[in-house]
């Protein structure tokens, strides 16, 4: 069938809109009416090069749509059904899916690098017969969508898709790493770098586990404003005094820090600014170039936990569902990230408003 998507030729971009050719979905695989795809920095980290993937790729890993089609042994679906696509497509067999752990899904992450579904090959072809990648197994900036199952997580119909896509992504990283990552308890005193879509939701996750202070860190003062109309009880500006600041706001560090900002810098900051005791978590991915630089000897004699959270430590399809309901519930308002909808064709300008912290989670609507 032919679609439309915004494909990624060459590092730095722009993005170009282009009509693809999408072939038929495979066994185990779904076509899916693409509807919303948030725009999310780990799309930019590929467009500016700080995540190397091979090129052309059609990007976008945060969305939600409508099955159309379902391919051979895909039964998990049937057309109709409107699901939210996330960016680890789980084998559900592998050492790491079974052990629970199913956003280090082995084939999975070999399918991501390599840009194939997690059946193998591409299912994209340009008029030239030049093949484009898949991104993380999703490929969202377009019209269609063909997607592994493994992929996919039904909601519920009357769910907008502008709101459904950000469970893909911004709520499972944030809200995860601090539900599970974390493992934000009543009473925790709580501080999250970064406030982006995913920084936000982790301050919507920390405040519905009953946080006792939350406080919000950003060089950008109105996404500040933000967190505290979500629920931050105090804010503080990105920069070299923000670890004594939260440590004054604190009385010597926090209990739980989260790091979303992808800046090596910002994490060694985070780790300075929790407790003996205490836990970081970063989800940012920085450039792989960088390194940190930390008091070793914390770790031991302050009984510190440093850690990574991919995907939230989420399961998907555990996972999704449990998030929408306390959507549903009012316990996480996801609605209060969505700064803004655009058209596909102005999804350039839609990242360079990213990339300024103009925005918090923008959706391409189709």
């Amino acid at each position: 069938m032919k679609t439309r998507g915004a494909v990624l030729t060459e590092v730095g971009g722009p993005l170009q809109v282009l009509d693809l050719d999408l072939d038929p979905p495979g066994a185990g695989e779904l076509l899916i009416k693409v509807h919303a795809t948030g725009l999310c920095h780990s799309d930019l980290s590929v467009v500016d090069g700080s995540r190397v993937r091979p090129l052309p790729m059609l990007l976008g890993h945060e969305a939600a749509g409508e099955v159309v089609e379902t391919g051979p042994g895909a039964s998990d679906f049937t057309v109709g059904d409107r699901v939210v696509l996330s960016f680890v497509p789980a084998c559900g067999s592998c050492r790491r899916c079974v052990s629970g752990r199913q956003a280090l899904c082995e084939p999975g992450a070999a399918a991501n690098r390599e840009g194939t579904l997690l059946g193998g090959g591409r299912r994209l072809r340009l008029p030239d017969g030049t093949r484009p990648h898949h991104h993380l197994g999703v490929s969202g900036f377009a019209e269609h969508a063909v997607v592994s199952e493994k992929s996919a997580t039904l909601v519920p119909a009357d769910l907008p898709f502008e709101i459904a896509a950000l469970f893909g992504c911004a709520v499972l990283t944030g809200a995860g790493a601090a539900f599970y990552s974390a493992g934000v308890t009543p009473g925790d005193r709580v501080v999250v770098f970064g406030l982006g879509g995913v920084g936000l939701a982790a301050l919507l996750a920390a405040r519905a586990a009953g946080a006792s202070r939350i406080i919000a860190v950003d060089v950008v003062a109105h996404k500040r404003e933000l967190a505290r109309k979500l629920g931050a009880t105090d804010d503080v500006a990105g920069g070299p005094d923000a670890v004594e600041e939260v440590r004054a706001l604190t009385g010597g560090g926090a209990d739980k820090v989260i790091d979303t900002t992808g800046v090596a810098a910002v994490l060694e900051q985070a780790y300075l600014a929790t407790a003996a005791g205490g836990t970081t978590v970063t989800v940012g991915l920085p450039h792989p170039d960088r390194t940190i630089t930390l008091p070793a000897l914390s770790l031991v004699a302050e009984e510190r936990t440093l850690k990574g959270s991919y995907l939230g430590s989420c399961v998907p399809r555990r996972d999704v569902p449990r998030f929408v309901d306390l959507y549903r519930a009012g316990q996480l308002p996801v609605h209060e990230l969505l700064s803004g909808r655009l058209a596909l064709d102005d999804i350039n300008a839609g990242f360079t408003r990213l990339a300024s912290g103009e925005a918090v989670r923008q959706v391409v609507v189709l």
